[in-house]
């Protein structure tokens, strides 16, 4: 066996690696148990083996016990139960209304906090007494925005204490007949420093649920005139209520607590909100597979806060590639998100036109996510193997990978590339560059990209929706896959260079553009 080999078995036996299969109806998981090995410049917790910085609340938190009992084993068959929060996140002090509707007599509400946990995936913080149940109203269609709001009665109240740890947490519904649903809720922590802050991406959730019928791709006739021009946080998500959380995201949150690494947990309303002020008190902020909706006080922020020395990660494609704007519900502020997709039926079209409602590179707004990115969006779906064109990164230290091997099946299902059609960072660095085809383009690439900023900071895109996914193999659906070693360690590699500090000062970017060849 030559030492790539044994570098990279040694790798998938240092790793816990959960793989979680959702199919139709169905959430599962397979569990790898294995120590995991500590990354550079961390220390290891002698009660759990877990990894980290002494006085890391992560390492902490994962030693208490987990629990496999936050899965929904059969969605389908669990069918009589739904509800959703008047928090898209809370903070210690703070009183969460649930609104449930359910056709048992009798529910109860189970609150786990997601993480590693041994390998577990999840611990139980809290549990309500039973809960009198009942359906409630049919929810409302409001013309001519074909908003839905469900306009349900609170059913739950749960009081967020200290007893509720910084995180992303899954409120099961359990009703006495069997039934059972998700509501996602993420419990953030105003006054963290932690090195690197994971952005639930709820928004873009909130865009594709199609609960109640509507979303912002379609109605019920299934045509994009029919769809929804504001979508609502007060309904339910559609299937099991999570969102995109366990697809799209709890692999890289499972990933981030199995080594113990130092990090907290917002939303992208929290960037919206304070973002400008509390991204500085971090040194990398990481979008996860599917961020795509933006309003502009998000985008602000981030570019202020790159600007600033704070690295970015988009472990993702299509991330801030529509400009909404956020507008309150009857139960808050900010629960509204608005999306016209068309400049002539925006309202602010005549008065704002730099927050019109339409894609970021669209005019009036003329704002091309690659400014920020490095690269843009281009299509989907599709899927395709990613190619290795500078193994000589800082990234791919530790993997073994050459120049020309090839990643199975990473690309897809949207895909971003290096495009000079659109603005590109000088000292841009293409890492892969993955031959591709989609329905509307026959011949492209797809591109895994870094760059540097006068700052310091790095900015770095995975250039593909399946990166965090592939970290557990979620995305093949098959539980007996086994994640790419190559996609590990590089994910591995990023996290702890942009938990460090600005990494552009010690990882410069180089520039390959031009060398590849790349153009329109």
């Amino acid at each position: 066996m030559t030492t790539s080999a044994r570098l990279l078995k040694g790798l998938l036996a240092a790793l816990a690696c959960l793989a979680i299969l959702i199919g139709a109806g169905y959430v599962g998981a397979a569990l790898l148990h294995t120590d995991a090995a500590p990354p550079a410049g961390a220390g290891t917790n002698p009660t759990t083996g877990l990894p980290g910085a002494s006085g890391n609340p992560i390492v902490a938190e994962n030693q208490h016990a987990g629990t496999t009992d936050w899965r929904i084993k059969d969605v389908a068959a669990s069918r009589g139960i739904e509800g959703y929060a008047d928090h898209v996140s809370a903070r210690i002090g703070d009183a969460v209304n649930l609104y449930v509707s359910t056709t048992a007599a009798r529910y109860s509400v189970q609150a786990f906090r997601m993480g590693y946990y041994g390998g577990l995936g999840g611990r139980l913080i809290w549990r309500s007494p039973p809960q009198r149940g009942g359906l409630q109203v049919t929810p409302t269609v409001q013309a001519p925005t074909f908003i839905v709001e469900a306009k349900w009665k609170p059913t739950t109240t749960i009081h967020i204490d200290a007893a509720w740890p910084s995180g992303d947490y899954l409120l099961k519904l359990v009703g006495d007949g069997g039934q059972q649903r998700y509501v996602p809720l993420t419990v953030v922590d105003d006054s963290s420093t932690a090195a690197l802050v994971i952005q639930n991406a709820v928004t873009t959730w909130q865009a594709y649920n199609n609960w109640g019928g509507y979303n912002l791709y379609n109605g019920p006739d299934q045509t994009f005139a029919s769809r929804s021009r504001i979508v609502s946080f007060d309904r339910p998500y559609a299937g099991d209520g999570s969102g995109d959380f366990l697809g799209n995201e709890f692999p890289l949150v499972y990933f981030v607590e199995s080594y113990g690494l130092d990090v907290t947990y917002w939303t992208d309303v929290e960037l919206h909100e304070r973002g400008a002020q509390l991204l500085a008190n971090h040194r990398g902020l990481i979008t996860l597979g599917h961020d795509e909706y933006w309003t502009r006080p998000m985008r602000s922020a981030a570019t202020s806060g790159r600007d600033q020395g704070v690295n970015l990660a988009f472990l993702g494609a299509n991330a801030v590639f529509r400009q909404i704007r956020l507008e309150a519900s009857p139960l808050g502020p900010d629960r509204r998100v608005v999306d016209y997709k068309n400049a002539d039926e925006d309202p602010l079209n005549a008065s704002a036109k730099g927050l019109v409602t339409v894609n970021w590179r669209d005019p009036p707004v003329n704002l091309p996510e690659s400014s920020l990115i490095g690269q843009s969006f281009e299509c989907n779906p599709a899927k395709a193997n990613a190619v290795v064109v500078d193994a000589s990164s800082w990234l791919l230290e530790n993997t073994g990978a050459h120049d020309g091997d090839t990643l199975t099946g990473v690309i897809g299902p949207w895909y971003d590339r290096v495009n000079p059609a659109f603005p590109v960072p000088s000292n841009l660095e293409v890492l892969m560059h993955s031959p591709v085809s989609c329905p509307s383009v026959v011949t492209s690439f797809s591109d895994m990209t870094y760059y540097t900023t006068p700052s310091g900071a790095g900015v770095f895109s995975t250039g593909t929706t399946s990166w965090v996914c592939e970290l557990t193999a979620v995305c093949r659906q098959d539980p007996r896959s086994h994640p790419d070693l190559v996609v590990l360690q590089i994910t591995r590699n990023l996290l702890n260079a942009f938990a460090a500090g600005p990494a552009g000062q010690v990882h410069p970017s180089r520039s390959n553009v031009a060398a590849l060849n790349i153009r329109r």
